[in-house]
């Protein structure tokens, strides 16, 4: 969007203005404004800049009395020193751990007591930091921010270092080191980029450098790159901008500039020839990662690249859909452009089944992209790829957090705030040959990096022959002169920072007025207007999910959602409805959950009467096609086996059975198994799927920029559901917990973590209103808080994990109290001695009353987060259809809540927590773990991946040294 005259020559005031800012002035200045004029994509905003050089951006929206704060600094590991890895986003840890005015662990309790949710998070460019508020709020995160600008560095202790450093380490081991396919962007940047490029290393870094650096190291880096002038404040939602400048002159305007920040200069990658690597994992299906050098973001190629991409990758009629999915040769076909501040790269990623080397997908590929060349790239490809992401971006902007964020991270990264309207318009003007003169400079015939990971053992898979190895990394390398002769300076005040602010009067939850609707066929609909995108979602769901499977023919539900997902019709083939629906810019996904089969439609409304009429033709005369079949059929085989290779899946299933026993549908994978899979039909299929279309059984939610009468009448298709009568399976009832605590143990050798998993029966059933959702309360303080006890005490203290929790998890038919935990391998005993004390002495000894006060807070006060994005709004409504609830309730949770007392939430922990009646699942590697938990007394069961006992060990069992602490349930 261009600006205005006015603006111009306001701008350039303003920039004659910087040179006389002082450090006793700390007032902002304006130096842009951008309006919008038309119908054009655009986020209307205001941005200033203090005299230290922060940059302060400031959206308007109104619509949700909520507010988005986000200080983005311009520092991640491209700033890093070679040998020093991970400072960035080790930083990104310690800043939550207490500034000189708000105590360690206060920031996330304040936030989250006063009803908002907050985070942070480090790219190899960016660290941002944000909070989400009710409106009332927007002092309080803007105190707390400026806390942590300006006075960080004196409360910082080695205490806390050590614990960050540990909990660091936890996250590389479960997202990276204990993740399939973990390590596939180490090892790629590693042999792409040369010794020393930004870019080189991962940007969680290497446990060898977190090893090395201590407190001192740290606080450096925080002097060199955390100044008001390396970063900038993002404000969106529910306020107005002279009340924003002056709390941001007041609390960030005497913090000192720091030292001067340059941009980098651009480093892209350059090859002189193949690079061949293989990394080996444990998994099951080999992996083969090509990665050619692309372009920085903001590069005129980019969105060409983007558009090439999706033209080869993306959709059911792309070339590589077609030659590596429907051949059944691969489960995943991804190819990608990643363009970063410095460089990027253009990524093609192919999973393999069983029984193809990566030597043949290679051969595949550079056949598919001779036929590629042949075929060329057409008009339609291109106007698909526009619409596509043309939905894309109206969609980043149905929440403030999404506005906010693209705000700042154009800024950061372009030094354009505006730079969205700029990419629509590069959108528009996007044509076929830009596309294809990229293929041509950047992937035909280039070199490339080819990383192959493979199963352990399996050297024979790869691709070729390792022929590159990356070189030894420098990590004797002496401090950087840029380091050298820092130093701290606190900002110098005329009021005390001491003082939280007081926040307004608390905004009213802006529960949408929805509508109700329910045809003659006893279909029923719910509804609600929603204005602020020009997009209709619909969700339509049928009561056929897997609790309505025979065991015998269990993941029937799933296979008919990636049948339906072919999109075949007895009219047409999926091809050409896929062609219909990229046009339109519409998207049709079924998925199966435990209880529905469900169709979730997403359409620029002004599309929303072609795609209606498409989903009618997939409802009613879909044709389950033979060869489809046995493709998906295949697909969901390989998911069920690779599953049983990822602790994390396993985890999930093994407990489940564990739980509910096995006579219970629930104890049987959403996939199903092997065996009930392979026994499928099409005709079974066929008939679970027109056996459970029927509209009393139908349930639909809509979210849409029209009014109720104009949706029914697109919607009156459904009138036409015939009516059947389905007999429902009847559901098990949750099976009486056992007697005594034990622990089940499944082997996965050589597992950097251990997945635990506790839990037990309750009996309890989802009800929004009653002992379920009182029980919930009970819960927060226990597990659902960051500062929860449990995660308090797992990662904060003890440093054995990066995230653990509890949670009831209830519906119409069961009800299952969980506490989850991946742990550092060495600590598993110790956590499941912990977890067992914590939740006794929770049960014993009770909640306090401060715990008590902020649980009613949090969940009352964070009410008005909860209806802002068209998901949130369906979810809601959806929730009430379910249940059938009526429009009052949410207020009668806050009633209820606020009633609730000391005594009241002791008596349900001490009927709902007896960790005597739970079991303990462990998967992890039986070799570093068997012998330490045999010594905490209980008896040690032993199972495979898919829950069946293994004969125990003949060694007699340790005397008990640990007893439970909770008493028997009463």
């Amino acid at each position: 969007m261009k600006p205005t005259k006015t603006l111009i020559s306001f701008c350039a005031a303003a920039l004659m203005l910087f040179s006389s800012f002082t450090a006793e002035d700390p007032k902002a200045k304006l130096v842009e404004k951008v309006e919008k004029t038309g119908d054009e994509l655009c986020i209307p905003y205001v941005r200033y800049e203090l005299p230290n050089g922060l940059n302060l951006i400031i959206h308007e929206d109104h619509s949700d009395p909520i507010v988005h704060v986000d200080v983005t600094y311009h520092v991640g590991s491209a700033r890093e020193q070679e040998g020093r890895s991970g400072f960035a986003h080790f930083f990104e840890h310690m800043m939550f751990q207490g500034s000189d005015h708000v105590e360690n662990g206060q920031h996330s309790t304040l936030v989250t007591e006063a009803g908002g949710s907050m985070n942070g998070s480090t790219t190899g460019d960016r660290t941002n930091y944000f909070e989400t508020l009710p409106s009332n709020q927007l002092e309080t995160a803007l105190w707390l921010e400026a806390d942590r600008m300006g006075f960080l560095l004196d409360a910082v202790t080695q205490q806390k270092f050590e614990v960050q450093r540990g909990t660091v380490k936890n996250e590389r081991g479960q997202r990276y080191d204990n993740r399939p396919y973990g390590l596939v962007e180490e090892k790629t940047v590693a042999a792409l980029y040369p010794l020393g490029h930004p870019y080189s290393w991962p940007t969680i870094g290497f446990i060898e450098d977190l090893n090395r650096v201590d407190v001192n190291d740290l606080k450096k880096f925080f002097m060199r790159w955390y100044g008001p002038n390396n970063a900038v404040i993002t404000v969106a939602g529910d306020v107005k901008p002279e009340t924003v400048i002056a709390l941001v002159e007041k609390y960030f305007g005497s913090i000192p500039r720091g030292v001067e920040v340059k941009r980098m200069p651009k480093m892209p990658a350059v090859l002189d020839k193949d690079r061949y690597i293989t990394n080996f994992d444990r998994i099951r299906n080999p992996q083969l990662n090509i990665s050619w050098p692309g372009v920085e973001e903001g590069n005129k190629d980019e969105l060409a690249l983007e558009a090439l991409c999706d033209v080869l990758s993306n959709g059911k009629n792309s070339i590589m859909y077609q030659k590596f999915i429907n051949t059944q040769v691969a489960g995943r076909a991804l190819m990608l452009h990643d363009g970063n501040e410095l460089s990027g790269m253009v990524r093609l990623s192919i999973t393999a089944f069983p029984g193809k080397t990566l030597a043949q997908i290679d051969s595949m590929i550079k056949v598919t992209f001779t036929e590629f060349e042949k075929r060329g790239v057409k008009e339609e490809d291109v106007l698909k790829f526009k619409n596509s992401l043309e939905v894309e971006l109206i969609n980043s902007l149905s929440s403030v957090r999404g506005k906010a964020s693209i705000l700042a991270h154009n800024y950061t990264m372009l030094g354009n705030a505006n730079a969205l309207s700029l990419k629509s318009a590069e959108l528009k003007k996007l044509t076929k040959e830009d596309v294809w003169r990229v293929y041509e400079k950047y992937i035909k015939g280039k070199p490339a990096v080819y990383l192959s990971v493979c199963p352990q053992g399996h050297p024979e898979l790869a691709a070729a022959p390792d022929n590159f190895v990356p070189p030894v990394r420098n990590t004797t390398a002496p401090e950087a002169a840029e380091y050298k002769n820092l130093s701290y300076h606190k900002p110098q005040d005329n009021f005390d920072r001491k003082t939280q602010p007081t926040p307004g009067p608390v905004p009213m939850a802006p529960v949408p007025d929805f509508w109700k609707e329910r045809f003659d066929n006893d279909l029923h609909l719910i509804g609600v207007r929603n204005d602020e995108v020009p997009m209709t979602t619909i969700t339509l769901a049928l009561e056929a999910g897997h609790r309505q499977e025979d065991p015998s023919n269990a993941g029937i539900s799933n296979l008919c959602a990636m049948m339906l997902n072919e999109m075949s019709t007895t009219k047409n083939n999926g091809e050409v409805i896929n062609d219909k629906l990229d046009m339109l810019g519409s998207d049709l996904t079924f998925t199966s959950t435990r209880d529905e089969l469900v169709l979730k439609i997403t359409a620029l409304t002004k599309n929303l009467p072609a795609t209606l009429d498409i989903v009618k033709e997939i409802l009613y005369t879909p044709k389950f096609d033979s060869l489809e079949f046995q493709k998906d059929k295949n697909q969901s085989l390989q998911a069920i086996a690779n599953n049983a290779t990822q602790p994390d899946a396993i985890a999930t299933n093994v407990y489940n059975k564990l739980i509910y026993g096995e006579k219970n549908i629930l104890s049987v994978p959403t996939l199903g198994t092997t065996a009930s899979v392979k026994s499928i039909t099409l005709a079974d299929l066929r008939n679970f799927y027109f056996g459970h279309l029927a509209p009393s059984i139908c349930k639909v939610v809509v979210v849409a920029n029209e009014d109720k009468e104009t949706v029914i009448s697109q919607l009156a298709f459904l009138k036409e559901l015939k009516s059947q009568t389905v007999v429902l399976r009847p559901q098990m009832p949750d099976r009486p917990n056992g007697k005594r605590l034990k622990i089940y143990l499944v082997n996965k050798e050589k597992a950097a973590q251990s997945v635990v998993r506790m839990g037990e029966t309750t009996g309890l059933l989802f009800d929004p209103s009653g002992e379920y959702f009182k029980a919930s309360a009970m819960n927060y303080v226990l597990g659902v808080d960051f500062n929860s006890r449990i995660n308090h005490d797992l990662r904060e203290v003890k440093y054995y994990t990066y995230g653990a929790g509890s949670q009831f998890g209830s519906d119409r038919y069961n009800g299952v109290f969980t506490i989850f935990a991946p742990v550092r391998t060495n600590a598993t005993d110790s956590t499941l001695l912990d977890l067992v004390d914590i939740v006794g002495t929770y049960r014993n000894k009770g909640i306090t009353a401060a715990e008590l006060s902020f649980t009613q807070k949090s969940m009352s006060l964070g009410e008005v987060m909860n209806y802002e994005t068209p998901r949130q709004k369906s979810d809601f409504l959806k929730r009430i259809q379910d249940y059938n609830l009526d429009r009052d309730y949410v207020k009668r949770q806050t009633e209820i809540l606020n009633k609730m007392t000391v005594a009241d939430v002791n008596a349900l922990a001490k009927k709902y927590l007896s960790t005597d009646q739970m079991l303990i699942l462990v998967v992890g590697d039986k070799k570093e773990v068997y012998s330490k938990l045999q010594k905490l007394g209980y008896d040690i069961i032993e199972l495979d991946t898919d829950g069946n006992v293994i004969p125990p060990p003949s060694t007699e069992s340790v005397p008990l040294q640990l007893k439970d602490t909770t008493g028997p349930r009463k």
